[in-house]
């Protein structure tokens, strides 16, 4: 159980470390109790593929429930000799606004999670990093989506060129760390990955 406590830069520490130790192993059975009965596919799409699932729950009923299936996605925290990170800002078209991330992106067909994220981060922002370790792993929406990122601290960085996809456009940004704190407590920063990637960050300096 995750406890969120909000007093000041603790509750990164705290509610990071809370989420490393309670991540589940993959593949595990269905729960107790729940059943899937059907799955149809409502919908296929070029990253995701919509589902419905009929589900029997512990109570005996059967409800149909959504699910979406994603291909997986990597991210980077790319940390400058300066100790400045790395960030991207760029419009999301289903908040019809800017945001502020972590250079991210899908997994192409053969490509371990380590290889994708660092080669997104050179597409992205054209920084090539000369040393990377896992960070830490999430499941961004894990009510109805699948969706998994695994996201690697990437340093030693080297600037490149970008490299972007045609319907890309990419702002390259960077802040120090503490700033980048704030603009969470802030609401500035709200993307799920984001916010996951800096607090452990934060937790793996601090120690």
């Amino acid at each position: 159980m995750v406890i969120p406590v909000f007093c000041g830069k603790i509750k990164w520490w705290y509610c990071v470390g809370k989420c490393i130790q309670n991540q589940q192993k993959e593949g595990e059975d269905m729960a107790n109790g729940y059943e899937r009965l059907d799955r149809t596919l409502v919908k296929k799409g070029a990253i995701i593929d919509y589902y419905h699932d009929t589900m029997k729950i512990p109570n005996g009923n059967t409800a149909i429930w959504d699910f979406i299936d994603h291909k997986g996605a990597a991210a980077c925290v790319a940390v400058k000799e300066n100790g400045n990170l790395i960030m991207v800002r760029q419009y999301r078209n289903a908040l019809e606004r800017e945001t502020i991330e972590i250079p991210a992106g899908g997994i192409n067909p053969g490509e371990d999670m380590q290889t994708a994220a660092l080669r997104e981060l050179e597409e992205e922002t054209g920084y090539k990093a000369g040393k990377s370790e896992f960070l830490i792993s999430i499941r961004t929406t894990v009510a109805f989506c699948n969706e998994r990122i695994d996201i690697y601290l990437a340093e030693d960085l080297v600037k490149g060129q970008q490299e972007l996809d045609e319907d890309e456009y990419v702002d390259i940004v960077e802040y120090p760390l503490d700033e980048l704190l704030a603009m969470i407590d802030e609401g500035k920063i709200q993307d799920s990955k984001t916010i996951c990637a800096l607090l452990a960050y934060y937790r793996k300096i601090k120690g």
